[in-house]
C-alpha cells in the first residue's frame, strides 16, 4: 500500500511528536497502527487527516475527551453535518461556562472595590482623628 507510513513519517506529516501519536492511540483518538511481522507499526493517510482534525478541534477549545466523542463522526458522516452539530453544542456549553466565570469575576471585582473603598475610608477617618 502506497500511503502507509511509519510513525516518524506520520508525525512529520501531521506536525505532531511521536509521543503525541502514541498518546492519542492510547486515548482512542486515532486507531493503532497496523503491525507487521517485524513489529513495525504502519499508518495511513486517514491517520494524518485525523491528527489534523484533532489539532483543528483543539484550536476551537475542545478538550481531548470532547474530541474523542466527536472525531469518529467526521470520518463517518461525509456531509459534516452531524459532527458540526455536536461541536456546536460543545462550543455553546463552553460559552455558557465562560459567561458564568465572567459573572463570578465581575462579582469578585465589585466585592474588591467595596473592600478597597471601606479600607480607604477607614484610613481617611483615622488620619483625621
Amino acid at each position: 500500500m502506497k500511503d502507509r507510513m511509519r510513525i516518524g513519517d506520520l508525525s512529520e506529516r501531521a506536525g505532531v511528536t511521536q509521543r503525541t501519536v502514541r498518546y492519542y492511540e492510547k486515548m482512542g483518538l486515532i486507531p493503532p497502527g497496523e503491525r507487521e511481522g517485524n513489529g513495525q507499526h504502519y499508518y495511513t493517510d486517514e491517520t494524518v487527516a485525523r491528527l489534523r482534525k484533532i489539532d483543528q478541534l483543539k484550536k476551537l477549545g475542545l478538550s481531548l475527551e470532547e474530541i474523542r466523542d466527536v472525531i469518529d463522526l467526521y470520518f463517518m458522516d461525509p456531509s459534516g453535518v452531524q459532527p458540526k452539530q455536536k461541536v456546536l453544542g460543545i462550543l455553546k456549553q463552553h460559552l455558557a461556562e465562560t459567561d458564568q466565570k465572567i459573572e463570578g469575576l465581575q462579582q469578585f471585582r465589585t466585592d474588591l472595590l467595596t473592600h478597597i473603598d471601606r479600607f480607604e475610608q477607614w484610613l481617611k477617618d483615622a488620619e483625621q482623628h
